[in-house]
C-alpha cells in the first residue's frame, strides 16, 4: 500500500507543478502548505491525499491528467487523452506521428543514457524521464486517434 501512496503522491506533485502552485491554490481553495502536504513523503503526511474534487479541478486546468492517469495505470487501464473531435485540428497524420514517435523515443533514450551514466538515477533524472515518458505517451495517443480517424 505504501508504494501506491508514494506513486500517487508523485503524480499529485506533477499535477500541481503542471498547473502552477499559485493557480493550484486558487483553483482548489487550498494553501501552498496544504497542497504540499498532499504530495509530501514525510511520515506525518503519508496518509494525506488530495481530495478528488480538487484533483478534478486541477486536471481540468492541466496539460495532462496526471492523477487520473496514475490511477488508471494502477488498475492496468489505458486512457485516451482528449477526444477525436478536439484533436481533429492536429497537423499531419500517421506519418507525422511516426516521425514524432521516433523523435520522442530518441529523447527518452538520451535522457535514460544520461541518467544511468553514474549508475544511479536521481530524483531529478527520474522526473525528466517521467516527463519524456508522458510526452511519448501523448504522441502515441495522437497516433491512435489518427489511426481511428483513418479507419472510419
Amino acid at each position: 500500500m505504501a508504494e501506491i501512496g508514494s506513486y500517487l503522491k508523485k503524480h499529485t506533485e506533477a499535477l500541481v507543478k503542471d498547473v502552477g502552485i499559485e493557480a493550484a491554490c486558487e483553483l482548489t481553495g487550498k494553501s501552498k502548505a496544504t497542497l504540499g502536504r498532499y504530495y509530501s513523503d514525510n511520515s506525518e503526511h503519508l496518509d494525506r491525499f488530495m481530495p478528488v474534487d480538487a484533483v478534478a479541478r486541477l486536471e481540468q486546468a492541466s496539460s495532462y491528467p496526471h492523477v487520473t492517469s496514475a490511477l488508471a495505470e494502477l488498475k492496468n487501464i489505458t486512457l485516451s487523452h482528449g477526444s477525436p473531435k478536439a484533436n481533429s485540428e492536429r497537423q499531419g497524420g500517421v506519418n507525422a506521428d511516426v516521425i514524432a514517435l521516433s523523435q520522442r523515443f530518441a529523447m527518452l533514450m538520451t535522457e535514460y543514457q544520461e541518467a544511468i551514466e553514474d549508475g544511479i538515477i536521481t530524483v531529478n533524472e527520474a522526473k525528466r524521464l517521467l516527463r519524456e515518458t508522458v510526452a511519448l505517451q501523448q504522441v502515441l495517443i495522437d497516433m491512435k486517434l489518427h489511426l481511428q480517424e483513418e479507419s472510419t
